[in-house]
C-alpha cells in the first residue's frame, strides 16, 4: 500500500522526517518495505532562485542577444548573457544559477555552467516555462509579480512541494491501516508512547461544513439481502459540474500513484484513500425507475464491466441493480452505463459496507482485484459509511459546485456492535513477559481508540473499536498494546524455563541442515520458490507419474499463474535459471529443498524433495582457471558427496528414460529411488528460452531419510599391515559397464579386495569393432598380516578368471 508523506502529514502533526516516520510505523508493524522520493517537477527546481534585472543592454557582437545584469539576493549582481525577446530591466524572472541541473519539456536535462556566448562572459540562465518543465510555452522568459523577492527559491515562490511515497507491506489483518488517516491513528497512539517525543496530534478529517438537504429522496433504495449487505448508506447530489480536479486533488492522486480522472471520480478515490471507505458514485440520469435495489444475481445474469468486458454472473454474486438491469457488482466492480460522465448533473452517491466473505469470492470468481475488493474482502469499518458520505458530499459542493438535496438515506437493519473483551492484568503480563504499569497501558489502549467499559484489580472490560476487524481475544488486545509499547523494550530475562524433550531419531532438521551446510560451502546458493505455479506447465513433457491426471488443482485460483499445485521442482529451477540468464548470471549451482504435490486416486499425496541445478562454468572466470563448463560428473559428484556425508552405501545406478531429461540415471538403494539426475531435455530450456546445458538432480528426500543408518558411526583403526595395488587393461563388449565389472570383482574376492577404480576407458583405433577398453585398479589388503605375492597372485587370478567367465573381458597386450 502507498502512502504519501504530505498527504499523511494532513493529519498527523508531528516534525520527525519521513526516515523517522517508516522507522516508527515498522517498528508496531507497518512494515516500510521503501521510502521514495516524488517531484511534481523533476529536479525540483534545485539551484532555480527568484531573481531581479537591473540592467538590459544589446549584446555587442549579437543582434539578438542582451548583457543583463541581475541581483539574486547574493550581494554583487550577476552578468547573464540572454537570448530572449522579453527581457527587459526591472523584471523579476525565474534564474538557473550555475550548478543547477534543469529538466526540460523537451530534449535532454542539462546542467547549467560558467561559460562565453559571443565573447561575454555569462554566470547563469534567464529560464523560460519549457526550460524549467513547468509548460510547453516557449514565447520568452517567465516574468514574474514586481512583489516576488530576490534569492527566493523558485520552489517556495511556486509552491511546489517535495514529497515522498511509504510503500507499506501492509498484513490481510490490518485493515485498520489502509487509509492515510488509519496510518496517521496507529503512528499518533506510537508516537504518544515513546520517551522524548512530545509535539504530536492527530486531526481527524473534517465534515463541519456538511448540510444534509431538506428535499425527498428521488431514488428508493431496497436491500433484499441483508447478510451480504449489513449496512448500505446513499445521498443525493445535483448540480454537480463534471471536470478536471483541482491541482490540489490531482497531485494528492497523483502522489499515490492514481491517474486523476474527473472532480467526481477523483473525490471518491480521495475518500476511498483518506478514510479507507470505498464510495461509488452513480450518474442518477442512469438509475432506470429510479430505483437501486441491493441483490444475488440471478444464475447466468449478464452485465457489462467498465472495463467493456462482458462478464456472467453467478447466484451468490451481489449486485447493486436498477429496476431493469445489474449496474455494478457490490464492492468490485462499476458497470459501464451507469458511470459517472461529463454529462453528469446528479450523482447518486453509495456507501456501504458490504460482508467480507461475499466480496472475496466474488472478486476471486471473476478474476478481479480492485482498490475496493482489496479492502471490502479484508473488512472495512462498518461505522465509517456515514462519516465518508459526509466528507465525499462536502468535497463534491466544495470542488464540483455540487448542491446536497436529500438527507443521508442510511439502511442498517441490525445494529453492528463492537467487540467486547476482558483483559486480565495477570494474563496480560505473563504473556509480555513484564510487569508494566497499568498506568502505561491504559494510555496506550485509550491512544488506540479502545474504550475501558469497566476496572477491576483483576481486569478491564473493554470495548474494541469497529474498524480492528482483527482483535477479537485477549491475545489480540496484549499483542496490540506491546506492539505501542515496544517489542524492543521487554528485556530478556536473567533465567529462562525450558522443558527438556528426547530428540527425534533421525533428527529431520539437523539432517537438512547438513546437506545444505554442504551444498553451501560447495559453492551453491538455495533458492526458494512457490508452490502454486503455471498451469501451462502442463503441456511441457511430463515424467511417470505426473501430468493432468495427477495434478492438484485449486478449487479458486488467483490467477493463471497461481492455479496448480507443482508436481517437481524442476519447473520453478529452470524459471530462477532463466531469470539469472536475463540478468548476465549465467554460471549457476542452485539447490532447493521443497515439497511437491500429486493425486493418485483421488488421495492428496504431498512429497518432500530436493533439487540440484548446474549451469555455465565449473570455475570462476580467471586468467588461471579452465573455462570448462560443468558437467554430469560435477552433479553426480555433488550428489554421492551427500551420500558419503549421510553415510548411505550401496547406491546403484541404471538408465533412466523419463521425458525432462535427455539423458539421465536413476540412483537406487534396494527398491527405494534416491534421485534421478541428468541433462534436462532440450523440449524444455527451449519453453524456457535458456541456451545452455541444464544439469539437474531431483532428490527423493524422504526415501533418503529411510536409508540413513540408526546405529552410530563406529571407529575401526587404521590398517597396520600395506596394501598392494593390482592394475588390469581390459578388452569388453561395448555392453559391458564399469558397474558390472565392479560387482563381479568384489564377488569373487570379499576377502582381500579393498577397492576398485576406472582410471582409463579407450574405444576406437586399434580395437576391435564393438570393443572398448578399461583400465582398472584393485587394491588388496589383509588385515592380520602383510601379504605376499602368492596372496596378492591367487587373488588377482580369481578375480580376471571371473570377469573372463562372466563378462568375456580379455587381457589387452
Amino acid at each position: 500500500m502507498t502512502i504519501s508523506y504530505n498527504w499523511l502529514k494532513d493529519y498527523i502533526k508531528t516534525s520527525l522526517s519521513v526516515e523517522e516516520i517508516a522507522a516508527v510505523l515498522t517498528a508496531t508493524g507497518l512494515e516500510v518495505e521503501a521510502v521514495e522520493k516524488i517531484e511534481a517537477i523533476p529536479g525540483g527546481l534545485k539551484g532555480v532562485v527568484v531573481g531581479e534585472v537591473l540592467v538590459c543592454e544589446k549584446h555587442p557582437d549579437a543582434d539578438r542577444l542582451r548583457i543583463t545584469k541581475v541581483n539574486l539576493g547574493t550581494g554583487e549582481p550577476v552578468q547573464i548573457v540572454c537570448g530572449a525577446p522579453n527581457v527587459a530591466a526591472g523584471q523579476k524572472v525565474l534564474v538557473a544559477t550555475i550548478g543547477a541541473k534543469l529538466y526540460p519539456i523537451e530534449g535532454e536535462p542539462f546542467t547549467i555552467k560558467k561559460g562565453k556566448i559571443r565573447g561575454q562572459e555569462s554566470l547563469g540562465m534567464i529560464c523560460a516555462e519549457d526550460e524549467l518543465g513547468l509548460g510547453k510555452s516557449h514565447d520568452g522568459i517567465m516574468v514574474l509579480d514586481a512583489a516576488a523577492v530576490p534569492g527566493t527559491e523558485a520552489a517556495k515562490y511556486l509552491n511546489i512541494e517535495e514529497d515522498y511515497t511509504l510503500e507499506i507491506g501492509l498484513t490481510p489483518n490490518r485493515t485498520d491501516a489502509i487509509s492515510h488517516y488509519g496510518v496517521a491513528r496507529d503512528l499518533y497512539a506510537a508516537l504518544r508512547n515513546m520517551k522524548g517525543v512530545t509535539d504530536v496530534s492527530l486531526v481527524k478529517p473534517s465534515v463541519d461544513n456538511f448540510k444534509e438537504g431538506t428535499q425527498s429522496a428521488t431514488i428508493q433504495v431496497t436491500v433484499k439481502n441483508t447478510e451480504a449487505c449489513p449496512r448500505y448508506s446513499s445521498i443525493e447530489i445535483k448540480n454537480v459540474k463534471v471536470e478536471a480536479s483541482p491541482k490540489w486533488l490531482q497531485e494528492r492522486l497523483a502522489a499515490i500513484g492514481l491517474r486523476p480522472i474527473n472532480n467526481v471520480v477523483d473525490i471518491t478515490n480521495y475518500v476511498q484513500h483518506e478514510l479507507g471507505q470505498p464510495l461509488h458514485a452513480f450518474d442518477a440520469a442512469q438509475i432506470a425507475g429510479n430505483k437501486v435495489v441491493v441483490r444475488l444475481a440471478n444464475e447466468g445474469e449478464k452485465m457489462v464491466t467498465l472495463d467493456e468486458v462482458e462478464r456472467t454472473l453467478s447466484a451468490n454474486d451481489l449486485v447493486i441493480c436498477d429496476s431493469e438491469k445489474p449496474m455494478c457488482i457490490a464492492g468490485v466492480f462499476g458497470g459501464i452505463n451507469s458511470g459517472v460522465t461529463e454529462k453528469t448533473t446528479t450523482v447518486f452517491l453509495e456507501s456501504a459496507y458490504f460482508n467480507p466473505v461475499f466480496v472475496r469470492k466474488t472478486a476471486r470468481r471473476h478474476g478481479l482485484n480492485t482498490d475496493a475488493s482489496f479492502r471490502f474482502e479484508r473488512g472495512c469499518d462498518p461505522s465509517m459509511t456515514i462519516m465518508a458520505l459526509k466528507r465525499a458530499s462536502q468535497l463534491m459542493v466544495e470542488v464540483a459546485g455540487g448542491e446536497v438535496v436529500t438527507a443521508i438515506n442510511d439502511i442498517c437493519p441490525s445494529e453492528i456492535k463492537p467487540q467486547h473483551i476482558s483483559f486480565r492484568w495477570e494474563k496480560a503480563f505473563t504473556l509480555i513477559g513484564k510487569q508494566l504499569e497499568k498506568d502505561v497501558v491504559k494510555n496506550i489502549l485509550r491512544d488506540l481508540e479502545v474504550e475501558i467499559l469497566s476496572e477491576t484489580e483483576e481486569a478491564l472490560e473493554l470495548s474494541i473499536p469497529l474498524y480492528r476487524t482483527d482483535v477479537t481475544r485477549e491475545a489480540d488486545v496484549v499483542e496490540e498494546v506491546l506492539r505501542i509499547y515496544g517489542y524492543d523494550n521487554i528485556e530478556s530475562p536473567s533465567a529462562m524455563r525450558i522443558s527438556l524433550q528426547a530428540a527425534q531419531k533421525p533428527d529431520v532438521e539437523a539432517i537438512q541442515n547438513k546437506v545444505s551446510d554442504f551444498l553451501t560451502s560447495n559453492g551453491f546458493s538455495e533458492m526458494m520458490s512457490m508452490s502454486l505455479t503455471k498451469s501451462k506447465y502442463l503441456e511441457l513433457p511430463q515424467d511417470a507419474g505426473e501430468g493432468k491426471d495427477t495434478v492438484v488443482e485449486l478449487l479458486n485460483p488467483l490467477s493463471n499463474d497461481l492455479a496448480i499445485m507443482r508436481q517437481n521442482l524442476l519447473y520453478s529451477g529452470l524459471e530462477a535459471i532463466a531469470y539469472n540468464r536475463n540478468h548476465r548470471n549465467p554460471d549457476l549451482r542452485l539447490y532447493e529443498f521443497g515439497k511437491v504435490y500429486h493425486k493418485y486416486n483421488d488421495k492428496y499425496h504431498e512429497e518432500k524433495r530436493l533439487a540440484l541445478f548446474l549451469s555455465g562454468r565449473r570455475h570462476v572466470e580467471s586468467w588461471n582457471n579452465s573455462n570448462d563448463d560443468v558437467s554430469f560428473m560435477d552433479l553426480k559428484g555433488a550428489f554421492e558427496n551427500i551420500l558419503k556425508a549421510l553415510r548411505i552405501a550401496g547406491a546403484k545406478y541404471q538408465a533412466y528414460d523419463g521425458a525432462a531429461f535427455d539423458d539421465a540415471l536413476e540412483c537406487t538403494v534396494g527398491k527405494n529411488v534416491l534421485a534421478r539426475l541428468g541433462c534436462v531435455s532440450g523440449a524444455l530450456l527451449k519453453a524456457f528460452d535458456i541456451k545452455q546445458a541444464i544439469w539437474y538432480a531431483e532428490i527423493y528426500w524422504e526415501n533418503i531419510l529411510k536409508m540413513i543408518p540408526k546405529a552410530d558411526v563406529k571407529y575401526r583403526e587404521p590398517e597396520k599391515f600395506p596394501s598392494v595395488r593390482r592394475d588390469l587393461s581390459l578388452l569388453l563388449d561395448k555392453h559391458v559397464k564399469y558397474a558390472d565389472i565392479e560387482r563381479v570383482a568384489i564377488e569373487s574376492e570379499k576377502k582381500l579386495l579393498r577397492s576398485v577404480n576406472l582410471f582409463d576407458v579407450y574405444e576406437g583405433k586399434n580395437l576391435e569393432a564393438g570393443k572398448k577398453s578399461y583400465a582398472v585398479s584393485f587394491v588388496l589388503q589383509d588385515s592380520s598380516k602383510t601379504m605376499t605375492d602368492e596372496q596378492s597372485e591367487q587373488a588377482m587370478m580369481r578375480i580376471q578368471k571371473a570377469l573372463e567367465e562372466k563378462l568375456g573381458a580379455t587381457l589387452r597386450a
